[in-house]
């Protein structure tokens, strides 16, 4: 075993430097392809941290009646405390309603308008945008309730959209992911090709497939682990500047630290699965002598 191990170092670190050309080729090769699917793996998280954040914006607006009585205004804040699908709400008085219409209309539409006659109001966040319409349901038509108006049009348009984004990176993932593996494969089947000879002369005095393997397999382990470290590097490098960005969408779209980890961790894994795998696919057809 010993005598093995060094063999395997010893030719793993001869083929490296001996192909050297094919090897930085390979290296490049994989930190191209991964760094792409790197990126996109953390535009999809953005993309799902930019929905998190624009979910808890929704509002659903329950707006009482100018007359409604004290005990009609207690009751449904009781309510909207005690849901389940209610994360919180914030109570507005006609003071607050009033100061808000003089931003919103016109000096002329302003005009008509008098602090007595303006609604209260409760403006809810629901759990999720979806709950938006449970709460319209609950409370239109309820005692002292004028109406309940809820952004569902803009809701609805935003969740296909943030679903279509999302299923879309990861076909691009996907596609990525498979054009690095031929790509690989590839490259290190053609440093193999030019040494052919070599793996043919070796099956004939007696050596084992996995004898011949190993050092090739580490060869490809050693390249793609060099080249996915590089890629990690850049979607790390990609992530401070997406961090550092005053940009409103990228803010919503920062990473975590445990996010940015375990992209890079997948990105290294890939790479060196990749380089391993190719070299042991690549090397099979030579091995029939």
């Amino acid at each position: 075993m010993p005598i093995f191990a060094e063999y395997a170092v010893r030719e793993t670190a001869s083929n490296l430097w001996r192909n050297r050309l094919m090897t930085i080729a390979a290296i490049l090769t994989v930190s191209v392809s991964l760094m792409l699917v790197g990126t996109t793996l953390l535009l999809k998280q953005g993309a799902a941290n930019a929905e998190v954040e624009w979910q808890r914006g929704t509002q659903v607006v329950v707006w009482m009646s100018p007359n409604a009585s004290s005990s009609e205004i207690t009751a449904v804040s009781t309510q909207l405390t005690t849901l389940p699908y209610v994360h919180a709400c914030i109570y507005r008085d006609k003071a607050y309603d009033f100061a808000e219409a003089r931003k919103l209309l016109s000096p002329a539409e302003f005009s008509v308008l008098k602090k007595s006659g303006m609604p209260t109001s409760y403006r809810c966040t629901p759990n999720q945008p979806s709950d938006a319409q449970v709460v319209m349901n609950r409370f239109s038509g309820q005692p002292g309730v004028k109406e309940v108006d809820a952004p569902l049009q803009q809701i609805h348009a935003m969740e296909q959209a943030i679903t279509f984004i999302q299923v879309v990176f990861i076909v691009v993932a996907v596609v990525l992911l498979l054009a690095a593996t031929v790509l690989i494969l590839n490259t290190i089947r053609l440093a193999i090709f030019a040494r052919r000879r070599e793996v043919s002369v070796m099956k004939l005095v007696g050596a084992t497939n996995w004898f011949i393997r190993i050092p090739y397999m580490s060869e490809g382990l050693i390249q793609g682990l060099v080249g996915s470290i590089i890629a990690a590097a850049i979607v790390f490098g990609v992530h401070l500047w997406m961090d550092s960005s005053t940009n409103a969408l990228l803010v919503q779209m920062r990473l975590s630290s445990w996010q940015i980890f375990w992209t890079d961790a997948v990105i290294v894994g890939l790479g060196a699965a990749i380089g391993a795998g190719g070299s042991a696919i690549a090397i099979r057809r030579f091995l029939d002598v």
